[in-house]
């Protein structure tokens, strides 16, 4: 995509991390009937990132899973061929437990809702709780909302939000990129 623009750079990025962990911390207290589960492949980076700071933080027993939802989406089978899978590593059951999913953009709410049909194979959670760094507020086709986000993006159809992380691109940053 010929256009692109920082909306997030490395110091904005890390505050938002911290920002999302006080969050989570208010809200779920000792995290005793939690746990944190990301959505492969953006949300397993934010989760690791999350999981990786609230230990920091003092939380310390929080289960942590990776969930693919590579067969529950709608849209499996594409013009370029089927989607590569991803390994779900789901060590716990999510049976009465308040779930932290995480994703690193919600956009449509349908990667959201394959999660949490890839999620029922666990349990039955006593809550699932969406967060996000990115939330696209339109063009939603789903009624899908986040309960914490990092920052929230006002783009156009034809605009791509990428979550950069300093593990694969070398810096924490998001861009928005256009055509």
């Amino acid at each position: 995509m010929a256009n692109s623009r920082t909306i997030h750079d490395s110091a904005r990025f890390g505050l938002t991390i911290e920002r999302l962990c006080r969050h989570l911390i208010e809200e779920h207290g000792d995290f005793a009937d939690s746990c944190l589960i990301g959505i492969q492949t953006g949300g397993v980076q934010l989760a690791e990132r999350l999981h990786h700071r609230l230990r920091e933080l003092g939380v310390s027993d929080l289960p942590f899973g990776k969930l693919d939802i590579t067969f529950y989406r709608d849209d499996f089978r594409t013009k370029a061929g089927p989607l590569t899978a991803h390994p779900t590593t789901i060590n716990f059951l999510v049976e009465d437990k308040r779930v932290i999913l995480v994703d690193d953009v919600l956009f449509s709410g349908r990667t959201v809702l394959s999660a949490m049909t890839a999620l029922n194979h666990y349990g039955r959670p006593s809550a699932v709780e969406l967060l996000v760094m990115v939330d696209r507020r339109f063009r939603r086709t789903l009624p899908v909302q986040a309960n914490y986000r990092g920052l929230l993006v006002d783009s156009l159809t034809n605009e791509y939000v990428d979550v950069q992380w300093r593990e694969t691109h070398g810096t924490d940053q998001i861009l928005l990129l256009g055509s």
